[in-house]
């Protein structure tokens, strides 16, 4: 008699586990209205289960992470537009300069943190960058000596600060942000049905994935986000029209990277728990103090209202940023074109000045250790 093969071998029963937690996970926090909830939601969830199930085995394979960032890539790169170029060319000047004293801003924070905590400055300044969560600690991992869990427990405490303190300051007094009774439609997400992708999505799908995968090949920067990004906003802005990705879609592509991500995390070997956390708080406030100043600066440069200043400069997530200048009537053109600008700017050139800088300390610290 012929032995029955078992449906779930190996790595099948982790696989599945770690699926259902992060389901459940990420539907709580869209419950509770956590921002990009199937993305913390289940990076979260997984963590917890992590520390909470210790002798319970937990799976997910980095491949569907690189499915994920493929497709946020894309959709990324389907918000760079002619508007958004034609508004970029106009003001960049004032957009190279407000970016470069962000980040500058950033480079001093993680330094005061370093000094303070004794973790070393390429792990701080990684996770002080307001580059994106996923982007931040898929360059963290390609980095040697840098702790992801510090990288992403700061960006994702600063993310978390960002977007419940910028809506409250558009809306107080200080800024004057009203309520419009417009339909609040986020500017980099052009929601899609299903049947809409295809077959309009096949040639995006095809050069996305190819050129995601010989940026890998020649060790491209974080090559499963930043080469379709790149090859989409070529295509987009040539004339190919790409649809935009269903809701359902991107909530699947956040799911991938937050698992992968909630597996990353260790917070056993973070080291000053308490020192940490503390600093983290502290530096989301002075980071949001500082991009409050910048955009009093651009609304001296240019003729814009406070709160477009303030959303063209928050070092937020694109999408939130454009939801509230929708609804607050601001000029969502720039508020667009600032945000697309700094991500790419940040996407494209930081990484690499980032792994010179990295690759100098290292060299320095070993020549001072030498005897």
């Amino acid at each position: 008699m012929r032995k029955a093969i078992p449906l779930i071998t190996g790595k099948s029963m982790p696989f599945v586990l770690t699926l259902i937690i992060a389901l459940v996970s990420g539907y709580l926090f869209t419950l509770i209205r956590m921002p990009i909830p199937w993305l913390l939601g289940p990076m979260i969830g997984v963590w917890l289960a992590g520390r909470v199930m210790k002798s319970v085995q937990l799976y997910w394979p980095g491949s569907l992470r690189n499915a994920g960032l493929i497709t946020v890539g894309y959709a990324i790169g389907l918000s760079f537009t002619t508007a958004t170029l034609r508004e970029i060319i106009r003001q960049f000047p004032s957009m190279i300069l407000l970016t470069l004293l962000l980040l500058l801003l950033c480079a001093l924070i993680a330094y005061g943190m370093t000094r303070l905590t004794g973790i070393p400055f390429p792990t701080t300044l990684t996770g002080s960058i307001p580059g994106g969560l996923s982007q931040m600690i898929a360059l963290a991992e390609e980095t040697k000596g840098i702790d992801i869990t510090v990288v992403t427990f700061l960006q994702a405490s600063r993310l978390m600060m960002i977007v419940v303190a910028v809506p409250l300051l558009i809306f107080s007094p200080l800024m004057g942000g009203v309520h419009s009774e417009l339909q609040i439609v986020p500017v980099t997400e052009i929601s899609a049905g299903w049947a809409a992708l295809f077959p309009d999505i096949l040639p995006f799908a095809i050069a996305c994935t190819a050129f995601a995968l010989l940026g890998n090949r020649v060790n491209f920067p974080t090559a499963f986000l930043l080469a379709p990004m790149l090859v989409t906003s070529v295509l987009h802005l040539s004339g190919l029209p790409g649809p935009g990705l269903p809701s359902s879609l991107v909530n699947v592509a956040q799911l991938m990277i937050g698992c992968y991500i909630g597996l990353l995390l260790k917070p056993e070997t973070l080291p000053n728990k308490l020192r940490i956390v503390s600093l983290s708080v502290v530096s989301g406030a002075v980071l949001i103090a500082g991009a409050c100043l910048l955009s009093y600066l651009m609304t001296r440069i240019h003729d814009v209202s406070a709160a477009t200043a303030l959303l063209s400069l928050s070092p937020g997530g694109m999408d939130q940023m454009g939801i509230i200048a929708h609804e607050i009537e601001a000029d969502v053109s720039i508020v667009t074109s600032y945000q697309v600008f700094r991500t790419f700017f940040i996407f494209f050139a930081v990484p690499p000045l980032l792994k010179l800088l990295f690759s100098k300390l290292a060299k320095t610290k070993k020549r001072s250790s030498e005897p």
